[in-house]
């Protein structure tokens, strides 16, 4: 027999692609990443069944991660927690007893978000059982870079998408991608491994001279950023000939929770969204409503052809925002598609529904094209 330790095994929950950074960061300090199977409708059925009905969609998501985790061999589950008025701060709680009571005894941790530098390296230090400071530091920015670098190669598909010759090719290119990325463990791996990634998805023939939309994509962090969750919006969107932008990313999240201020370059998310929220929303009220109401007012900022608001159906915070948006009406000329997710969401329904959203916006830019043209013929 081996007398080498064996080696714990820590899952997290699935969120788009993010377990590419945290898997990075716990092989570096020789702890074994779990990664469960990427969500699916086996997932949503296992945490709908084991959830109180009320609670919104991630709960669930959640819960049922865990449960194929645990079920996969995983020694510990992983689960950030939050301060403030989102249910979120009540998750690690309501998970842990239910995978009591359902009869499953892995250990739990819980990542406090909030807590910066020093929160990921408590955390590191608890499933390591290490106390290596340099050893944390150089996981965490490993980790750190892989999210801003897996956000730029998430805006790049999403540009390419929109512009791409043969249909899929833009998918093709950016998996090939990730899998660089995620092989890359030191600073030099994740140089070279930005540079192949990027080169990888600039191989793609696009077509600049199609009429492309731009859209912003916000509402609550989770469902902007997971694709099974708001049913692959960017890929649905980009096939109609839209590119999208991902108002709420974990790298905007980094910004302003974790990365001190003196690492930090220009105006984060929070930021802005303090400055244009105020005149509709004067203070925080939990989960992402501020930020969800300042996009919207940076979109018409930009001149964004439309914005679309994704949250969890009982979500109090986003139900919040989506009734502050019609008083934007007389400020903000910009068209608004709110959409609610839960479990019982119909494929085909929402995408009727982003269908007849973009015709709009197409309508609605070709009568802004002629009425500009009209008023530079009328100067001339």
């Amino acid at each position: 027999m081996s007398s080498e330790k064996k080696k714990i095994k820590v899952a997290f929950p699935h969120m788009g692609t993010i377990y590419v950074a945290w898997s990075a960061a716990l092989r570096k300090v020789g702890v074994e990443p779990f990664i469960p199977p990427y969500t699916s409708k086996k997932t949503l059925s296992l945490g709908t069944k084991n959830s109180p009905e009320a609670i919104c969609l991630p709960y669930k998501l959640i819960l049922g991660n865990f449960i194929e985790a645990i079920e996969g061999g995983a020694d510990y589950v992983a689960m950030i927690a939050s301060p403030g008025c989102c249910r979120l701060g009540e998750y690690g709680a309501c998970i842990n007893n239910a995978l009591k009571d359902m009869g499953y005894h892995a250990n739990y941790l819980e990542l406090t978000l909030y807590d910066g530098i020093k929160g990921l390296y408590d955390f590191l230090v608890k499933v390591s059982g290490k106390k290596d400071y340099v050893l944390f530091t150089k996981a965490i920015i490993l980790a750190i870079r892989k999210v801003f670098l897996l956000d730029d190669l998430q805006a790049k598909l999403s540009y390419c998408r929109a512009r791409e010759v043969v249909y899929g090719d833009s998918e093709k290119a950016f998996k090939k991608a990730l899998k660089i990325v995620d092989e890359a463990m030191n600073t030099r791996q994740m140089n070279k491994a930005k540079e192949l990634a990027f080169a990888e998805m600039d191989k793609v023939k696009l077509d600049e001279t199609r009429d492309v939309l731009h859209v912003d994509i916000t509402g609550e962090i989770y469902l902007v950023c997971d694709r099974f969750s708001n049913q692959d919006i960017v890929k649905e969107l980009g096939k109609m000939g839209v590119e999208t932008r991902k108002s709420l990313t974990v790298s905007g999240f980094l910004k302003d929770a974790i990365i001190p201020k003196i690492f930090r370059k220009g105006e984060t998310h929070l930021q802005r969204a303090n400055r244009l929220a105020k005149p509709y929303l004067m203070r925080d009220i939990g989960g992402d409503a501020l930020e969800c109401v300042s996009d919207v007012a940076y979109a018409d900022e930009r001149g964004i052809d439309g914005i679309i608001h994704i949250s969890p159906f009982t979500c109090m915070p986003e139900i919040m925002s989506q009734n502050i948006f019609p008083a934007m009406r007389e400020n903000c000329d910009v068209p608004i598609l709110p959409l609610i997710m839960d479990e019982q969401t119909g494929k085909a329904g929402y995408l009727t529904r982003l269908e007849a959203f973009v015709d709009l916006m197409r309508r609605r830019k070709r009568k802004n094209a002629m009425k500009n043209k009209k008023q530079l013929d009328s100067i001339k």
